[in-house]
């Protein structure tokens, strides 16, 4: 055993015994499944190309599916008194409820928010690393990181990992040096600047309540009724939006949770004559 150790011998794998190769066989396996903690970009997936387009194939050789229906409401609009973010809380997975209570939009930082729509992990992981490149570049250059560079990088993100099986239709709003900003961003790599964006699969009837009742010289109170009022709209016509409703207002100095409302107390509230409004606390 001394020799072994004075002439190195012991350090060949065939020298080793099996629980010490099995050790470190799966120290390597832990920090190769690992290694997007170092670098973010570094994602294990599946070894053969075009990875989506393969499962799939499988999933129809083996009868499995793998393909669940998803959906979700997320409104964004911007006014004469800065940005409106509104989105619902439920999560599905097909016909399957998990959740009631999701939390819908992401805080990337004290002016910007990011909405999810799609995959749930996709978003959260890459608004993380948004979040992660927003700090460093505050950091390095004593300025925000404007929404529109934010937009580029999910974009950037997108196009490299196209294939891959992302899912994803965010919303970035935010307060830079140039003013509000609103960008709508996905996993096609697509990426339109607006004033006015309904994301998800009750969209179209909330965008029929944005396109009639929506003009930018809003008061405050109008604003957060008429988002309020959209996403109500399509939890009533859409299964997969439901929950509570979240309402967020983005100013220049920074954002905040105007209001959480059940579905039930929205309903009480715009199932009455339509001009008939409280006042929101």
């Amino acid at each position: 055993m001394a020799l072994e150790q004075i002439s190195g011998m012991k350090k060949l794998s065939f020298m080793r015994g099996h629980e010490s190769l099995s050790s470190e066989r799966t120290l390597g396996e832990i920090r190769r499944d690992s290694s997007n903690l170092d670098d973010p970009f570094a994602l294990i997936a599946p070894p053969f190309e075009k990875p989506q387009e393969r499962l799939n194939q499988l999933a129809v050789q083996n009868n499995v599916r793998m393909k669940f229906d998803h959906g979700t409401t997320t409104v964004g609009f911007v006014y004469e008194g800065g940005i409106i973010l509104c989105v619902d809380s439920r999560a599905t997975s097909g016909s399957f409820i998990g959740s009631q209570t999701t939390q819908k939009v992401v805080v990337v930082n004290k002016y910007m928010l990011s909405t999810l729509a799609g995959g749930a992990g996709d978003c959260t992981y890459w608004d993380r690393v948004l979040t992660r490149e927003c700090r460093l570049h505050e950091l390095r250059y004593k300025e925000r990181f404007e929404v529109k560079s934010a937009a580029r990088f999910i974009c950037n993100v997108a196009t490299h990992f196209r294939g891959m099986g992302l899912c994803m239709g965010m919303m970035l709003a935010g307060w830079d040096n140039k003013g509000p900003s609103l960008v709508y961003v996905d996993s096609d790599g697509l990426r339109i600047h607006g004033k006015v964006f309904a994301v998800g699969s009750g969209s179209l009837n909330a965008l029929g309540i944005l396109d009639t009742d929506f003009r930018f010289n809003l008061s405050d109170q109008e604003a957060y009724h008429l988002a309020f009022r959209s996403v109500y709209h399509a939890t009533l016509r859409d299964i997969f939006t439901g929950g509570l409703v979240r309402l967020y207002h983005i100013t220049k100095n920074s954002w905040r949770l105007v209001s959480t409302k059940d579905c039930q107390e929205l309903h009480e509230m715009y199932s009455k004559a339509a001009n008939n409004y409280g006042v929101l606390d």
